[in-house]
């Protein structure tokens, strides 16, 4: 009976070291970059206008990694990976990031475009939401492609048919947003869209999308800046011109 003690003793004594090592800690994040063999990754979080690194790892050798990080409520964050070369365009992988267990798998090679991200709902909205979007900057592109053509020719008629094409499509993508943000109120990501979408959009939608914030999203990070948010725009719109 003793001996059992002794080493259930020592197993709490683990846990409790483990625990310590990680303090209050409350997001534990594990992943994997395949083909990366030597590097250093920066787990960074956006205040004000700057990227804070929370977690700086080096890669030696071995492609997995671990970080556990503090977050007052889910938000997104940004997996910025060094190869000590050029930095590519390819090097920056954002991440809404949600409390608990979180797992990030991607390539060396194609470290945004195979990323893939499992624990967080939030991620999994934000993702379908880049979908939908990527489908009006294709035609965006066409757009301008067109718009460029129609300039080289002196086209004016088409010019203006361009013109108008791209100001219903800027509408329609409004539109869209608004009505994301507002269906996804219920998480966090939906004031995110709100803020980092359609910041300059009409005040009304703004101010629907914060009144349809659940009470937790409410007191979140992007739920009490959308707030505060909103407040100011109402406020400049209250003011009169002089």
């Amino acid at each position: 009976m003793k001996k059992y003690i002794v080493a259930f003793a020592a197993l709490l004594v683990f846990v409790a070291c483990n625990e310590a090592d990680h303090g209050d800690t409350n997001l534990h994040i594990k992943g994997n970059i395949k083909g990366l063999k030597q590097g250093k990754l920066y787990i960074q979080q956006l205040r004000d206008t700057a990227l804070i690194v929370m977690d700086s790892i080096i890669i030696n050798g071995k492609s997995e990694f671990e970080s556990h990080l503090k977050l007052e409520s889910p938000e997104m964050l940004y997996l910025f990976l060094d190869r000590g070369q050029t930095n590519s365009v390819d090097n920056n992988l954002p991440f809404f990031a949600e409390l608990g267990e979180m797992t990030i798998e991607t390539t060396n090679d194609e470290f945004f475009a195979k990323a893939k991200v499992t624990g967080s709902e939030n991620h999994k909205i934000y993702e379908d939401f880049l979908k939908m979007k990527s489908r009006f900057t294709g035609t965006n592109l066409e757009l301008i492609t067109k718009n460029m053509e129609a300039a080289k020719s002196n086209d004016a008629t088409r010019l203006d048919s361009i013109a108008d094409a791209m100001e219903k499509l800027t509408k329609r993508r409004y539109l869209f947003t608004a009505n994301f943000a507002l269906t996804n109120a219920n998480h966090e990501v939906g004031p995110y869209l709100a803020l980092s979408e359609i910041y300059d959009a009409n005040v009304i939608y703004l101010d629907t999308i914060q009144k349809k914030m659940t009470p937790e999203v409410s007191k979140s990070y992007y739920g009490k800046m959308l707030t505060d948010y909103v407040k100011e725009r109402k406020k400049e719109a209250a003011t009169p011109v002089e």
